[in-house]
């Protein structure tokens, strides 16, 4: 016998007849499948970080899933990459266009809701997939930062913390457990470092943590230099215990 969502799945514009669309729970899928990705809000500002994992011979010095779209908004993905980028040149085409009409710098959630609007279309139209990808939109309004997801299926959601990628379920338990809406941005990057301890197999070292930041005093994006992001992973390792060494006596 053949599958039950053998035909519903072969084009996007299809319902099952439970009411699913099976190419945007592929897309879905292959977010959940991407490495760990995540925002904090803080106090005074906004902190993104990724694992990547590099090969041996591969020259990592800039990050690969961390993007600027504008000064004060920056972007981090999960899941098919090529897609994160045709989106982050969309965003960054929209925020300056949105400045030039305006004079004044587009807000987090008006990207967010452009972007979904965009991920939407895509899964309503024939000839054309699904974006194979998650992002997160960290970014200072107002001296108010502002923390957005949107998904392949055209849902954008505000949040004070939030995790995409694999193991990212063990990253909102781990978010859930220590944060706090009065973290400074300094303990709110160390946290970062712990959750992406907490995903990821490797647990020693800080070249597999990318991060970024923007200030609510500054409300400019800036990548977290190797350096500080080895202090970061240091004090994470100090402050909380990774879950391999929390065995009992």
């Amino acid at each position: 016998m053949l599958p039950a969502q053998q035909g519903y799945d072969r084009a996007i514009t299809i319902f099952s007849p439970d009411g699913r669309l099976y190419q945007v729970e592929y897309a879905i899928e292959t977010v959940r499948r991407g490495t760990v990705a995540l925002g904090i809000k803080c106090k005074d500002g906004i902190v993104i970080a990724v694992e990547e994992r590099t090969k041996k011979l591969q020259i990592s010095s800039s990050a690969q899933k961390i993007f600027q779209v504008d000064d004060h908004v920056g972007i981090a993905a999960a899941g098919y990459i090529p897609d994160a980028r045709s989106q982050v040149d969309n965003a960054r085409f929209f925020s300056q266009s949105n400045r030039i009409i305006y004079d004044v710098p587009v807000t987090v959630e008006t990207i967010a809701k452009h972007l979904a609007d965009q991920s939407q279309q895509y899964t309503q139209y024939g000839g054309v997939r699904p974006f194979g990808v998650a992002l997160i939109l960290g970014g200072v309004v107002d001296s108010a930062p502002q923390l957005f997801l949107t998904d392949p299926s055209g849902t954008y959601i505000a949040y004070d913390a939030v995790a995409i990628g694999s193991g990212s379920d063990k990253v909102t338990e781990f978010l859930e457990k220590n944060y706090s809406y009065d973290l400074t941005m300094e303990d709110a990057s160390v946290l970062a470092a712990g959750s992406i301890y907490a995903a990821s197999e490797d647990k020693e070292g800080a070249d597999h943590i990318r991060m970024a930041r923007i200030s609510t005093s500054a409300a400019t994006f800036e990548n977290v230099a190797a350096e500080s992001v080895s202090e970061y992973a240091a004090a994470a390792k100090s402050k909380y215990q990774p879950p391999e060494s929390g065995g009992g006596e």
